[in-house]
């Protein structure tokens, strides 16, 4: 229903003729009883008119509106214009009054003006702020008329507006273009404090018949940021719960950031080019907007941040991230982004990789999406390895944190490698870096970390050796599954130093497998295994193995070694030694040849093993037991 008011008064007749004897004199006294001397307005291209037999004495000029009036009428009961010196008209016929920053404008005056004439006038909660501040700028007190403006006003407010929730929310926004009046005498935060005490209570309370929760988000939604921050600090206040604040915020956000409400729908499979081209459509919203709407974006965001519940529960890691893009899109101050980074880490087991691949962007008003480093790459890595950071420091704070987190960050940070590793851009230092953040313990399987290396050696073919063992540290092969281990020992991208090491840790897996000890893993089941006792045995033992092969392979070299020596000793004899059947003699009954030349065969016809044919077959056998 709609709520109002009509002012008026009775005003007692009175002869027109005393009044035009009275127009000229500048040393009159107001009669203490006016006459009616307007009828109605008249409005004029940009000018108001009184309709009246009387001829008008006052020119008024409001913004661009000029009022054609009488002056009786308004000083007695404006106390601040009986108190101005006025200005003589050019014409000389009346006097000139120009009101500058007036509250509520033109319109708010033409209300004023027919109050002061008596006319008839319609207070409700859409001009009720403006006439309160109108009549507090014109001086409209008791003293020089009872029932005045500002008690009329006043009444209104206080009695009528802060009583119903809708009219608290239309007086509010209307006194976003009345400051600083509507600030200084308290409307808005009579206001902020009735709505936030009207969502704080429960729906049966607050007169309206709307009864779903959250059924108050649409309204505050249509605030001022300025207003909505102080609802949403005064509900903090008295009680209401950190959820559902934050779930107020998130649909704010939803209603006044660009891109928030496709952000907020849910996981989505956001390919590399996909969010790429999400973050182009961004930083061109952002270039067109202008920087007057930049700046305003950038006092959302940063406001709405500030009133964050410091309760994990509060707000979604979703939403936390994409506040934290928008922050670097808008220029949000470095201390809010330190802010947000530290939030996000406190509940990263929660994002997902789409969510935590924030752009790069360069200060000012370029709209492109570059990093003001070297390193031109796509994504922020530096705020990702701080959100990482910040999450280990929140689980050693909290010894009783559920395992399955770090868990979850493991795959989600192997996962985000994957994505990165595509970026022709991203510094092997940087890649190696963040790889190593998290501490050996957190990763049962490190599939997701071989599967973001082999991308990353993809994508930079031209990394050196040195390089390639570098990266390939960071993996534990033993942690890699049966399916893992296959590819890695095809992968001709690895050095061949790693591909014997998987190959060592595939024959191991095998092994188990085949004796029946533990299942030949694949992919997400072997993710959540520990390495079996029995598993390290065989580990251990092929170790030995290999130990051993080693020192066969030093024997078989100091064997060769003697035998270049031997036979350069032999040609040296044969060249000093004319007859060649005296130095065959002496070869043949060298110790070299005990039987046939080819070694195969002894003297006695029983076969006998080459010494360093014997020991590679050794090296054989062992290679594939």
């Amino acid at each position: 229903m709609k709520k109002s008011l009509t002012l008026g008064r009775p005003l007692s007749p009175g002869s027109e003729s005393d009044y035009n004897d009275q127009v000229h004199d500048q040393s009159i006294v107001v009669p203490s009883k006016l006459v009616t001397i307007a009828d109605s307005f008249e409005k004029k291209e940009h000018s108001w008119f009184v309709t009246s037999q009387v001829p008008t004495d006052l020119t008024i000029q409001v913004q661009d509106i000029t009022f054609y009036a009488h002056k009786y009428p308004l000083v007695s009961r404006c106390g601040y214009i009986s108190q101005i010196e006025l200005q003589p008209s050019i014409s000389n016929l009346g006097y000139d009054l120009k009101l500058e920053n007036f509250p509520g404008g033109s319109e708010t005056f033409e209300i004023i003006l027919k109050f002061c004439y008596g006319l008839p006038v319609d207070l409700n909660p859409n001009n009720a702020a403006s006439l309160r501040c109108a009549s507090e700028f014109l001086e409209m007190t008791e003293e020089l008329d009872e029932g005045n403006l500002i008690s009329k006003t006043e009444a209104f407010l206080t009695f009528v507006v802060l009583s119903s929730w809708r009219d608290s929310i239309t007086v509010l926004k209307s006194c976003e273009n009345l400051s600083p009046w509507a600030e200084n005498l308290q409307i808005i935060r009579r206001c902020c404090d009735s709505i936030a005490w009207k969502a704080s209570q429960d729906n049966s309370t607050t007169g309206e018949t709307i009864s779903e929760e959250g059924w108050w988000f649409d309204d505050v939604a249509t605030l001022r940021i300025d207003h909505f921050t102080r609802i949403m600090t005064a509900a903090r206040a008295k009680g209401l719960k950190p959820e559902i604040i934050g779930s107020c915020i998130m649909h704010y956000a939803e209603k006044w950031l660009p891109g928030m409400d496709v952000a907020l729908e849910g996981p989505r499979a956001f390919g590399y080019g996909k969010n790429e081209l999400q973050l182009s459509i961004l930083s061109g919203r952002r270039q067109e907007g202008g920087v007057g709407h930049n700046k305003e974006l950038k006092m959302i965001i940063e406001s709405l941040v500030s009133i964050l519940p410091p309760e994990k529960e509060a707000v979604s890691c979703k939403f936390l991230l994409w506040m934290l893009k928008m922050s670097v899109v808008y220029s949000a101050t470095q201390v809010l982004v330190s802010e947000l980074e530290k939030r996000v880490g406190m509940v990263l087991q929660d994002a997902n990789v789409n969510d935590l691949l924030i752009p790069t962007y360069r200060n000012g008003d370029q709209g492109k999406l570059v990093n003001s480093s070297e390193e031109l790459t796509m994504h922020d890595i530096d705020a990702v390895q701080r959100i990482v950071e910040y999450f280990l420091m929140h689980e050693q704070q909290q010894p009783h944190q559920h395992k399955s987190s770090k868990l979850n960050v493991s795959k989600l940070l192997d996962n985000y490698l994957a994505e990165i590793a595509r970026d022709p851009n991203l510094s092997i230092t940087k890649f190696h870096v963040l790889a190593e953040t998290l501490p050996e313990n957190a990763r049962t399987c490190h599939d997701g970390l071989y599967r973001a290396i082999d991308t990353y050696l993809k994508t930079h073919p031209s990394l050196s050796e040195h390089d390639r063992k570098r990266l390939c540290k960071v993996m534990d092969y033993e942690k890699l599954s049966l399916d893992a281990c296959m590819h890695a020992a095809q992968n001709d991208r690895l050095p061949l130093r790693i591909v014997i090491q998987v190959l060592l840790a595939e024959q191991v897996k095998m092994r188990v497998a085949m004796k029946g000890k533990e299942p030949v893993a694949s992919g997400k089941d072997s993710e959540q295994e520990e390495s079996q006792p029995s598993a390290q045995m065989e580990i251990k033992t092929l170790k030995v193995e290999l130990e051993k092969m080693k020192m066969n392979m030093a024997e078989l070299q100091r064997d060769h070694s003697e035998l270049q020596r031997e036979c350069e000793k032999l040609n040296n004899k044969q060249r000093s030694i004319p007859s060649w059947t005296l130095g065959w003699k002496k070869i043949k009954n060298s110790t070299l040849f005990s039987g046939k030349v080819d070694g195969n065969e002894s003297g006695d016809g029983m076969q006998r093993p080459n010494p360093v044919n014997g020991r590679m077959s050794d090296r054989r056998r062992l290679s594939v037991a």
